[in-house]
């Protein structure tokens, strides 16, 4: 004699369950590997799903869409810089949030990426890109900061 089969207990069905928020997306190019893992990481702490690349080649060359995401961009990178990639991505359509990570950005820097970005300067030893990137997030919250002193 068999014993007695035992069904599954019944699981929710998946439209009774509250619909989970996507976590925002956050693209950061530089090509300081040590810094990319660690934003990557750190960022990743913070419940954001990040995607990381070490020139605005690779991100230009990835078929991936950016349409939701918020950009954290190096302005020195080889071969593009993040304000001249910046520009390929507006020219492309794209016309999500971005800021530039620099260090010491000059007036000139500053007037060129204010209609396109914002600029944080380097080091980042606070909050600040964190806020920004909070900011920049929120679907119909305040607009980010257009420059931050680090």
């Amino acid at each position: 004699m068999s014993a007695p089969s035992r069904a599954a207990p019944p699981s929710p069905a998946s439209s009774d369950l509250p619909a989970k928020p996507a976590r925002p997306v956050v693209i950061v190019v530089d090509d300081d590997p040590a810094l990319l893992r660690a934003l990557e990481f750190s960022l990743g702490l913070e419940g954001f799903r990040v995607r990381a690349y070490g020139s605005g080649i690779d991100l230009l060359a990835d078929a991936v869409a950016i349409e939701d995401a918020c950009l954290v961009l190096d302005y020195r990178l080889p071969g593009l810089d993040g304000l001249a990639l910046l520009y390929r991505l507006r020219q492309r359509g794209w016309r999500g949030p971005a800021v530039l990570m620099t260090s010491h950005p000059t007036a000139r820097l500053r007037a060129a990426a204010a209609a396109a970005a914002g600029i944080i300067e380097k080091p980042l030893v606070s909050d600040d890109l964190l806020d920004w990137i909070r900011a920049a997030s929120r679907p119909s919250g305040s607009s980010p900061p257009a420059s931050i002193s680090g």
